[in-house]
């Protein structure tokens, strides 16, 4: 015990929990026994204040798909610094340079314009989806997550099942008007959506969807259904590809389905790591927040000191170009489905009921029988005894955030698939006892 509170870790830690709340960032605060603080990462691996290594499966919760510290996008932030870390109220080359890189490999995008993270630009897909149809209520599904603001936050972590249409709150503080505009479905479920949208067609704006719902993919027929039921009903839909943008393959999930959004938002893996999102779409939705239309009565306000930020557009210019290189995709979803395989095989050795789940190179261990369809099927399983197996593979030396979905990288090989396999034996044993 001395040994562990005279850690580097340890000490950190009893300054985070003077000056941050839970000493956490965000949602996510980690138990007194698997804790501990970043010093830095190289490729697939972290190492903490105290020399301990981790091999990563968070990727900056999946913006990392190149791993940490990869040379060339290391060489493109620290050429754009030395020209200036940031400006603001006009355009700067490579903002401009990204912007017509993404309108040409985006299916969906007419045009683009800048938010800082995702959180943001799923908000502003919302807002101009509702001042485009001038409808308000925008349908999201159960479970799904659609950042950090008061209209997602609605049934993304809901305590029961079966709130649809109207869903429950997620936070303290939310305001009852942001709620009366969002409606809830079941993930996976045409016939559950076809009734809501045709019971509120009149006052609905749009749907929005993640084609990878945590770790749920969305059956294909599920995703042309709500492009059809939109064509049909003068419904936008919106998809969500913050997480699964340049994440599935390139060009994000409306290739690997071949499904094309009104409207899409994109962050994480855009942004190399950066601060820096966008949405992409038709030209005449995105026309609205042309700055020279301020005034007009369906003018849409998007504005952010960081937005387009130089540094961040340099890092993805250079990532897009590592990503577009023949075979990458192939490669990282070729493996992410022999690592989870592997796994799967030390899962099963232990004679533990749990599923290595991975859609491309999205991936999470999952404590039930099948793969599931909907946010039910999660709350179904035992989601308890997943936490306490991720939990001890982060006392082994895997970092995964208990109970969260995690990643693979192009910097994740077969060292540390050895090591993964190791530590999840180890951690298994550990459950077992």
């Amino acid at each position: 015990m001395a040994s562990i509170l005279a850690s580097e870790n340890a000490r950190h830690y009893e300054t985070a929990e003077r000056v941050l709340p839970g000493a956490g960032l965000g949602g996510y605060a980690l138990a007194e026994d698997i804790r501990f603080i970043f010093a830095e990462g190289q490729g697939a691996r972290l190492k903490d204040v105290d020399e301990r290594e981790y091999i990563d499966y968070v990727g900056g919760a999946g913006a990392l798909i190149l791993g940490h510290s990869h040379p060339a996008v290391v060489r493109a932030v620290q050429d754009q610094a030395a020209k200036g870390l940031h400006m603001f109220g006009t355009l700067n080359l490579p903002a401009i340079q990204l912007a017509e890189r993404l309108v040409r490999d985006i299916p969906c995008a007419e045009k683009v314009v800048y938010a800082t993270t995702g959180s943001e630009a799923t908000a502003y897909a919302m807002r101009l989806a509702r001042a485009f149809t001038g409808k308000d209520m925008v349908l999201k599904f159960e479970g799904a997550y659609h950042g950090n603001h008061d209209y997602a936050l609605t049934s993304t972590f809901p305590k029961s099942l079966g709130n649809d249409p109207l869903g429950q709150d997620d936070t303290a503080g939310r305001p009852a008007g942001t709620r009366s505009t969002m409606c809830v479905a079941p993930y996976n479920d045409l016939e559950a959506v076809e009734r809501i949208v045709r019971e509120r067609r009149e006052e609905l704006a749009a749907i929005i969807v993640e084609p990878v719902q945590r770790i749920i993919p969305a059956e294909p027929e599920f995703l042309r259904g709500l492009r059809r039921l939109c064509d049909e009903t003068g419904v936008l839909l919106i998809m969500d590809e913050v997480v699964t943008g340049f994440r599935l393959t390139y060009g994000g999930a409306q290739v690997w389905y071949d499904v094309i959004p009104d409207i899409a938002s994109f962050g994480k893996v855009i942004g190399a790591g950066g601060p820096l999102a966008i949405v992409a779409g038709r030209a005449e939705i995105l026309d609205l927040c042309d700055p020279r239309r301020k005034g007009e009565p369906d003018y849409v306000y998007f504005n952010g000191t960081l937005h387009g930020n130089p540094v961040a557009a340099a890092a993805t210019l250079t990532m897009l170009d590592e990503l577009s290189e023949p075979g990458v995709y192939d490669a990282l979803n070729s493996f992410a489905d022999d690592a989870c395989a592997a796994c799967q095989t030390v899962l099963d050795r232990h004679a533990l009921p749990a599923l290595a789940e991975n859609t491309g190179s999205l991936w999470q261990i999952l404590f039930m029988t099948k793969r599931p369809r909907r946010q039910a099927d999660v709350m179904a399983s035992d989601m308890a005894a997943a936490r306490r197996l991720d939990a001890e593979c982060m006392k082994n030396g895997i970092y995964a955030l208990p109970g969260v979905r995690r990643f693979f990288s192009t910097a994740h090989g077969s060292a540390e698939l050895e090591d993964t396999l190791r530590s999840l034996d180890t951690a298994c044993r550990a459950l077992a006892r």
